[in-house]
């Protein structure tokens, strides 16, 4: 085993009380779910978490030191980020009331669903420079394969993250679906969500290394 097993639960602890903490991507499940259903925001939960594959790679390869030395490189891929989360407050805001469709999700494909989740997480620096921080406190050079253990250590705390990012889309898909039984609470969910993507387009934009 590279990492003892104390060790792993120690991790698995800590990640889930980062994931239980308000942020960006939590608030993000919490708002599709609220306002597309249920299946909605575990498909955004499995695209935020495809997004931490990508990071976990990252840091396993050593390419998230790029974003924490390039000033160029993290500020492009911030301001990626911030306009998809305005493109979807721009959406939030023009949408008209309408019923939760099971399924399709007022329209929204499943793979469009999934995307979102994706390009939401992959798009925040942020995340690399907190994998590349937190993820080598637990490795050992001692146990072998510093690649390996970083992989594992990336396996874990996606898995903690379904866990309560997944537990976070039922609650709120649960209440969206009381709130859409009224075409007024829809209206206000969605302009709620609208405000909520421009804070976070905000609070990304002004972010730094």
């Amino acid at each position: 085993m590279l990492i003892p097993m104390e060790a792993m639960l120690t991790f698995f602890m800590a990640s889930v009380v980062l994931a239980l903490a308000p942020g960006p991507d939590n608030i993000f499940v919490l708002t599709q779910a609220a306002m597309h259903g249920k299946a909605s925001g575990l498909l955004v939960t499995l695209g935020l978490c495809t997004g931490l594959i990508v990071h976990t790679t990252a840091v396993a390869l050593g390419v998230a030191v790029i974003f924490q030395t390039s000033v160029v490189a993290f500020s492009v891929l911030k301001m990626a980020g911030a306009c998809y989360l305005l493109y979807l407050a721009w959406q939030a805001f023009r949408t008209s009331a309408t019923t939760i469709s099971t399924g399709q999700a007022h329209g929204l494909g499943f793979g469009r669903l999934y995307r979102r989740g994706i390009i939401m997480n992959v798009t925040n620096p942020k995340v690399s420079i907190f994998f590349l921080a937190f993820l080598p406190q637990f490795a050992d050079p001692v146990r072998g394969s510093l690649t390996s253990q970083i992989i594992l250590l990336g396996v874990i705390f996606i898995v903690a993250t379904v866990l309560i990012f997944g537990g976070i889309a039922l609650l709120a898909g649960a209440l969206g679906e009381w709130l859409n039984r009224s075409h007024r609470a829809q209206m206000v969910l969605h302009k709620v969500a609208g405000m909520v993507f421009v804070a976070l387009a905000l609070k990304l934009v002004t972010t730094r290394q």
